[in-house]
């Protein structure tokens, strides 16, 4: 039974991580102004359509859901490896 949880534990992980780079692909490399090189807009924010810029910000929201869902997962799931005793009376309680 333990070998299915952790099977659907890496299917949850590796959907997470696919979304994230989807976005960023997405984000940074396809929807672009024309003639611009791939990456942030920084400046050329300005001279871009209001479409396209809505769409970018759509897909930017999008990852950094999946990033902080992502995280979220993880440190519930990894919790009783984040925990860090006070006292030596709390690592004993654990054990």
């Amino acid at each position: 039974m333990k070998k299915h949880w952790a099977i659907i534990h890496w299917i949850i992980v590796i959907n997470f991580v696919l979304e994230i780079g989807y976005g960023m692909v997405q984000t940074f490399f396809i929807l672009l102004p024309e003639g611009t090189p791939p990456g942030p807009l920084m400046g050329r924010s300005t001279e871009i359509s209001y479409e396209l810029m809505v769409t970018r910000r759509l897909y930017a929201i999008e990852t950094w859901i999946a990033i902080a869902g992502l995280a979220i997962y993880l440190a519930i799931v990894y919790r009783d490896f984040l925990f860090v005793p006070k006292s030596t009376a709390e690592l004993e309680e654990k054990n």
